[in-house]
């Protein structure tokens, strides 16, 4: 019986389990993103994003407890410096889950785990969409409107008197 049992196995024994995901995380946080089922993707999620929100405090305390998940001394150092300090002002919800439909082979639900600080298409149109509102409120046409109607009124004035 599994009553209560909410961790998801992925049909693998506890060091297989441990061992796969290390290795999964080691690969999202160097190529920042990687392909996967989505069971899998849900289960990296989960024992990700606490040890990126670890690595924001660059202490020795931090990056042992970070190297005893990982057992990757390239993965800890890029973890420390190049993604910390992108996601260093954002308070949680470092990964995004992108389903991609099913595999050919055995119909497996796929998807794309990626860090969500270094997608470039999704933070340009951030960026893009912060201009357009800028540009919204700064409302420029209304100011030429005011500008333009006393000049109106003051030709209109004028054409009144001849």
């Amino acid at each position: 019986m599994r009553h209560g049992d909410k961790i998801n196995n992925l049909g693998r024994k506890h060091s297989h389990r441990t061992a796969m995901l290390a290795n999964m995380a080691c690969s999202l946080i160097e190529s920042k993103r990687i392909f996967t089922t989505t069971a899998k993707a849900k289960a990296l999620r989960v024992y990700v994003e606490p040890l990126l929100n670890r690595s924001k405090e660059d202490t020795t305390h931090s990056r042992r407890i970070v190297f005893s998940y990982l057992k990757s001394k390239e993965a800890v150092s890029t973890l420390f410096k190049d993604v910390a300090v992108k996601i260093g002002d954002r308070k949680g919800g470092y990964t995004r889950i992108i389903k991609t439909g099913n595999r050919l082979g055995d119909a497996a639900e796929m998807a794309l785990i990626e860090l969500v600080d270094f997608n470039e298409i999704y933070t340009s149109n951030k960026s893009a969409g912060a201009a357009d509102k800028k540009a919204k409120t700064t409302r420029r046409s209304r100011a030429t409107t005011k500008k333009a109607a006393p000049k109106a009124d003051k030709a209109e004035g004028t054409d009144t008197a001849e």
